[in-house]
């Protein structure tokens, strides 16, 4: 799999004890690590927005206790692209969205490191383009702007 899609099982698979298999070192200099500290591990609830058994998907999930909605979208070795709608997120509120997705020569044999971090603004009626690498995902952080 690529780093995108190691960090999106944080949120596609459930569970509320999760953990970083590796030395400290192993993380030292990445920025993606930062989605590891900031991932909800307990969920007020949970939308599956698209999927298909043994092949993909999208699932978002709210913190519990709080307003940050987190994502996660995973694929198997084919690449795929999906539009996927924020209709979930409050109406009222604006949010900043920080998305680490698989780089554009990013794959799951022969570039898994390969990502990118972009912050950005939305809101319930934005629909983000998202773009997996093969054996990729995306991983998104959504938390209301003050």
């Amino acid at each position: 799999t690529t780093l995108a899609q190691q960090l999106a099982l944080y949120v596609t698979i459930y569970s509320p004890l999760q953990m970083a298999a590796d030395l400290i070192e192993s993380y030292e200099g990445h920025p993606a690590f930062q989605f590891i500290r900031d991932v909800a591990v307990d969920w007020e609830q949970s939308k599956v927005l698209n999927g298909e058994i043994g092949d993909y998907v999208t699932i978002a999930r709210q913190e519990r206790d709080s307003e940050n909605w987190f994502l996660g979208s995973i694929t198997d070795e084919n690449a795929r692209e999906f539009e996927i709608k924020l209709d979930f997120l409050d109406e009222d509120k604006t949010y900043k969205a920080t998305i680490y997705a698989d780089g554009d020569d990013a794959h799951w044999d022969d570039n898994p490191e390969s990502y990118t971090i972009e912050e950005k603004e939305v809101d319930a009626g934005t629909t983000l383009n998202l773009d997996l690498a093969p054996g990729g995902g995306c991983a998104i952080s959504l938390t209301p702007v003050q």
